[in-house]
C-alpha cells in the first residue's frame, strides 16, 4: 500500500511532531483502522529519521491508537466489538466522574465556553455540516469538562483513551452520520444545562448515558444483525 502524502515535519528528528502528524493522518482517513504503518515509508514521507518515526509510533501505541507485534509491524487499531465495549465502558465511567467533579468546580467563564462550543456545533449544522468539524467540537467540549473537573489523574486517564475515542467516533460518524448529526447539539446542550443545575445525580446519569448511546449506535451500525 502506498503512503499518502503527508506534511513535512518542520524539524528533523522530532518524535513528538512525527507522532502528531501520523495521528492527524489517521484521523483524516489516510490510514484506516487495520492499516499497516511502515517506518521507512513514513520517514520518507515526513522527512524525518526512522528513529523519530519509531519513537513517534511508540507514543501512539501508548495512546492505544496503534498496535505493534513482532514480525508483523505496526498497525492502526481495528474497530472491533470488544474494543468498542472496552473503550466506551471506560469512557462512560470517566465522563460520569468528570461531570460530577466539574459540577462542584465549574466557573461561569467555563460554562460560557461550553455554551460557545454548543453554539458552534449548531452553526455547523445550520450550514453544510462537516462530520469531522462536529467531532472536533464534540471532543473539545469534553476536554473542557475534564479541565473544569480539576483532577490531574482523571485528566491523565482521559488523555490515555482520547485518541481511541476520537477514532471510534470517526467510525461512528462514517457509518451513521445523520444519527450523530441529529443528536450532537441537543445532547451537549443538555449537559451544560445540568452542569448549571443543582441535580448532580441526573447529571451523572446523563453523562453516562451520553456515552452509552454512542456505544450502542456504533455497535448497531458495525454489526447490524448482531
Amino acid at each position: 500500500m502506498s503512503v499518502a502524502p503527508l506534511p513535512k515535519a518542520s524539524r528533523r528528528g522530532l518524535a513528538q511532531e512525527a507522532a502528531d502528524l501520523i495521528r492527524e493522518a489517521i484521523f483524516a482517513g489516510h490510514f484506516p483502522p487495520g492499516s499497516q504503518l511502515r517506518e521507512v515509508e513514513l520517514a520518507a514521507s515526513l522527512g524525518v529519521s526512522r528513529g523519530s518515526v519509531r519513537e513517534g509510533l511508540a507514543h501512539l501505541e501508548r495512546e492505544g491508537l496503534v498496535r505493534s507485534a513482532w514480525h508483523r509491524g505496526t498497525t492502526v487499531i481495528d474497530v472491533t466489538a470488544q474494543d468498542i465495549e472496552e473503550v466506551y465502558t471506560l469512557r462512560a465511567a470517566l465522563d460520569r466522574l468528570a461531570a460530577t467533579s466539574a459540577h462542584r468546580r465549574v466557573t461561569a467563564d467555563q460554562l460560557t465556553g461550553l455554551d460557545t462550543l454548543v453554539g458552534q456545533m449548531s452553526e455547523e449544522i445550520s450550514g453544510e455540516a462537516s462530520g469531522a468539524k462536529l467531532l472536533s467540537l464534540d471532543i473539545a467540549f469534553h476536554d473542557r469538562i475534564y479541565d473544569a473537573a480539576n483532577n490531574r489523574r482523571l485528566l491523565d486517564a482521559w488523555c490515555a483513551v482520547r485518541s481511541q475515542v476520537y477514532l471510534f467516533q470517526l467510525r461512528r460518524i462514517t457509518l451513521g452520520y445523520e444519527h450523530y448529526r441529529a443528536r450532537v447539539v441537543d445532547e451537549h446542550r443538555e449537559l451544560v444545562t445540568l452542569l448549571r443545575s443543582d441535580d448532580r445525580e441526573t447529571l451523572a446519569r446523563y453523562a453516562e448515558e451520553h456515552v452509552d448511546s454512542a456505544r450502542r449506535s456504533l455497535l448497531d451500525r458495525l454489526h447490524p444483525t448482531r
